[in-house]
């Protein structure tokens, strides 16, 4: 576990842990209680992911979640961060129509939802909205590879960038996040050797998930790291621990405690200060006999 340092952890500072050679880490937070206690623990980023969607709405993908729902649990995990950098993702087609609209749906994620950057989706095709966020004094972190709100044209969650072409294709996007003005990028779901070679091309830093070890840093789902789905989880997830077996059992044990009557002890029961007459009013009495 990282020891949290003083400071609020900027944009600035994120740019200069390239620079020095530190890895960046970043977990998604989704409400206040661990969104307070991923803070406490050192963690550089905070992420707002639109994995919302599915890890704690239960859709099937992220397209269905709405900026409504993004921004009320961005605010949720605002009120629980006091030190690392607050980052929420952009829902499917809150970018896509227009300019305007990408400031417009960005901007509240600042002004409302207390968030410190936005992260969008896409390369060489969103360089103009990237552009128009950064002129509107709103960081962007961008994302490259596979990118969830794309599954239905990629036809599902595939690996990303092994042939050639695909790869000169993805080096040409972070090319152009980075010069749009990004102040960092997501490689996600690409070839170590791939994300290793982009991330030496590029002057900010890249962070990486399920691409390999050559990334600037790494960033999990934390219902993922933690254990918590009991589904299979992708390749590139270390599990390191597993709290879904860990909130059966407890749970299998008050159960068991409820039942047999041995919880609430007498330790975990309130006692009166002195006697209290607890008898009924006899016209209650007649009143509860009659009924």
């Amino acid at each position: 576990m990282g020891s949290p340092s003083n400071g609020k952890i900027t944009v600035p500072a994120i740019l200069d842990r390239k620079n020095r050679g530190r890895k960046i880490t970043m977990l998604t937070a989704y409400d206040f209680q661990m969104a307070s206690l991923l803070d406490q623990t050192g963690i550089d980023i905070l992420l707002v992911g639109d994995s919302l969607a599915t890890v704690v709405l239960g859709y099937d993908n992220s397209l269905p979640v709405t900026m409504e729902e993004m921004l009320h649990h961005t605010r949720a995990v605002s009120r629980g961060t006091d030190r690392a950098l607050l980052v929420a993702d952009l829902p499917f087609l809150s970018f896509h129509l227009s300019i305007e609209e990408t400031v417009r749906n960005a901007g509240r994620f600042l002004k409302e939802g207390g968030a410190q950057a936005v992260k969008l989706e896409g390369g060489v095709q969103r360089k103009n909205a990237i552009q128009a966020l950064v002129a509107a004094e709103i960081p962007v972190m961008g994302h490259v590879g596979l990118t969830p709100q794309s599954i239905h044209r990629l036809g599902g969650y595939r690996v990303q960038g092994r042939s050639r072409n695909q790869a000169r294709r993805l080096l040409e996007d972070a090319q152009a996040v980075e010069e749009a003005g990004a102040f960092a990028i997501v490689l996600e779901g690409i070839p170590g050797t791939l994300a290793s070679v982009i991330t030496r091309r590029l002057r900010i830093p890249t962070i990486g998930i399920g691409a390999g070890v050559g990334c600037d840093g790494q960033v999990l789902v934390t219902n993922d790291l933690l254990g918590m789905d009991g589904d299979r989880p992708p390749r590139f997830v270390r599990r390191f621990a597993d709290l879904r077996a860990e909130i059966q059992a407890a749970v299998g044990r008050f159960l068991s405690e409820v039942e047999g009557g041995t919880f609430p002890s007498a330790r975990e029961t309130y006692s009166v200060s002195e006697p209290i007459d607890l008898e009924m009013p006899e016209e209650l009495e007649a009143e509860d006999g009659d009924s």
